[in-house]
């Protein structure tokens, strides 16, 4: 069951995506009431080889895909943190660019959280590390195991706007 509009007992699926020009990851949960659970997750990759706009269709393809198949009925995307390299913040915002428009075309409502909220949604604390953040959704979602950095942290957003859902309306 997929609802855009979340009311108490119904489904919620949400997708986070974690921007990036060469890995993007993406990740799906489900939350009913005050349970979440995982539904998938994953890093799109970027063929380094091909020009960058090129690169750019890849990653809007890949979240078509994951969109399609998955059926989300909001989305939350990590927010740009301050890059060192103004080329690599210029890259990350064009990818960025491309995932929001991709989500807003199939009709999903969309949300940015700065690295800092996300990582306090799930970990507590808004400077944790990535390895925290890794464990704490691995905990959150009951995993076997730990999802890639990418998909953690694409994880972490989803769980991040799950919780902040019903404080956004």
């Amino acid at each position: 069951m997929v609802a855009g509009n979340f009311k108490s007992g119904r489904s919620l699926r949400v997708l986070g995506i974690d921007p990036g020009s060469r890995a993007t990851g993406y990740g799906v949960i489900d939350k009913v009431g005050n349970a979440i659970t995982f539904v998938t997750c994953g890093v799109i990759r970027t063929s380094p080889q091909k020009e960058f706009p090129a690169r750019l269709k890849e990653i809007y393809d890949g979240i078509s895909e994951v969109i399609d198949k998955y059926q989300p009925g909001q989305a939350g995307i990590e927010d740009i943190f301050t890059a060192i390299n103004p080329r690599s913040a210029l890259k990350l915002g064009h990818a960025r660019g491309v995932l929001i428009l991709a989500a807003m075309q199939h009709g999903l409502p969309v949300r940015e959280y700065t690295p800092s909220v996300v990582k306090q949604a799930v970990a507590g604390y808004g400077q944790a590390p990535k390895e925290q953040v890794q464990q704490m959704v691995r905990i959150l979602l009951q995993l076997n195991a730990s999802p890639s950095h990418d998909a953690a942290d694409a994880l972490a957003v989803a769980i991040c706007h799950a919780n902040h859902h019903n404080h956004l309306r």
